[in-house]
This record gives structure tokens, sequence and C-alpha cells, in this order.
């Protein structure tokens, strides 16, 4: 099985939009989503940028996508212990996250007092967690501890569904599919606006299957189109190509 995510297009958060250049990019990674062949179907967050984001490839292959409540942007805010800011709960201060050891933990990360300072931010992973894993199961995909098991439910051929969603709540799908902290994906690496990460399910003993990343945060539809890539959601200037 195959998970391709895709974040939205460059952001108009005032207006949960996107802007005019998350449009150009949003039409150019439609021509790329247009040669996918046999996707299985589309799922979408219920924010508009990821809805105007997907209508453009949605245009393009004449589908129609399915929207969770579950997979919206993780905006569960927390007062940033270095500059006070009260946001998402990510981009922190290195001096701050990386001196503390449950930080990198795929469990003990929910013991900081960071991530308990919002009543509903727990609540809201394990809300992830189990709506990801209830969607793989009607796949066939069992959560079996950290891996996954095969169920008769698992077709002869291979299922490929498309996500488009948001940086934060991917990094927070990530993380349960590989079993590490969120913390470190939100922090050590970015998903620029309209980028594809895929997985694929390695399934090398019967009916048992582990997600592995094949492409991270890839942008080669702006490259094709001559469209520089949005640092939206970055603190450096995007390499581009």
């Amino acid at each position: 099985m195959r998970i391709i995510f895709i974040r939205h297009g460059d952001p108009d958060y005032a207006n949960d939009t996107l802007t005019e250049k998350g449009m150009r990019e949003a039409r150019l990674l439609a021509k790329r989503v247009a040669k996918w062949e046999n996707i299985t179907q589309f799922y979408c967050s219920p924010l508009g940028r990821a809805k105007k984001t997907a209508s453009y490839s949605l245009e393009a292959v004449g589908r129609e996508a399915v929207t969770y409540e579950w997979m919206k942007e993780f905006s569960y805010f927390i007062d940033d212990p270095v500059t006070g800011r009260h946001g998402v709960p990510w981009d922190l201060m290195p001096r701050y996250w990386t001196e503390i050891p449950e930080m990198y933990d795929r469990e003990a990360w929910k013991t900081t007092e960071l991530y308990r300072s919002n009543d509903a931010l727990l609540p809201a992973y394990k809300e992830v967690c189990e709506g990801l894993d209830s969607l793989l199961a009607s796949y066939g995909y069992i959560r079996h501890n950290n891996y996954y098991v095969t169920t008769p439910a698992k077709k002869e051929t291979e299922d490929t569904i498309v996500i488009f969603c948001h940086l934060g709540v991917t990094c927070m799908m990530l993380s349960h599919l590989l079993g590490i902290s969120p913390v470190p994906l939100l922090h050590g690496f970015f998903l620029a606006p309209t980028s594809v990460t895929v997985l694929a399910s390695e399934e090398r003993m019967e009916n048992e299957a582990l997600f592995r990343v094949q492409v991270m945060g890839d942008t080669s539809h702006l490259q094709a189109g001559k469209e520089p890539v949005s640092g939206a959601g970055y603190f450096t200037e995007p390499f581009q190509e």
C-alpha cells in the first residue's frame, strides 16, 4: 500500500485559502497528480487551504475527495517558553526543546510540561492516530503494536491513497507510522507548500507490514514549472533548483 501526503499550497492563512502563488503551485501539482495511475481514493482536510489545493487535482482527474475532520492542521496552541509566542506547538527554539531528552522519545514527549499545557493537544494526537489507523484498517492493515498486520480485506492489487493536508498534522501522522516522536520531525524536516511525501508498506513476511518513507517533501513539479519553492513555515531560504 502507498500513502501520499500533500501539503497545501502557499497559504493565505488570514482567509484560509491560497495566495496567487499558492494557486500557481496547485495548478502545477495537478499536472503531476493527473499522471498518477490507479489512485484508490483521495482524502482531504476540511480547511480551506487544503480543499483549494486539492480542487485543482481533483478536477484534473475527475474525482472527489473524502473529508475527515481529524486531517485538519494540528493547531493546538501552546505558549513558547522562550519567546512567549502563543501558537502552534512547534517552531520552538533549539536551546529549549533539544535539552529535554523526552522530546526525542516516541512516548515520553507526551509527558513534557509543554505538551501537557494544552489539555486538548494529547487527545487530538490520539484522535489523529486512531483516525489514521481506522482508515488503514479499511484497506486491510491493522495496527499491531508498532507495525501492521494484513487481513483478508487487503486487496491483491496495491492500494494508493492521497491525503491533502498540512505540515503539522502530516508530521503527527508520520510519527505514528514510523514509531518516533513528532518533535524532531516538526523541527528537523520542512515540507514545502504542495510538496509530495510518499510512504509504502514493506511486506517482506506474510501478513506483516511496515510503512517506510520513499520520498519526503518532493517539489519537482514546481521546478518543472519554473515556480520557486515557497518558504512558508520555514526559517531560512529554500534551495531553488
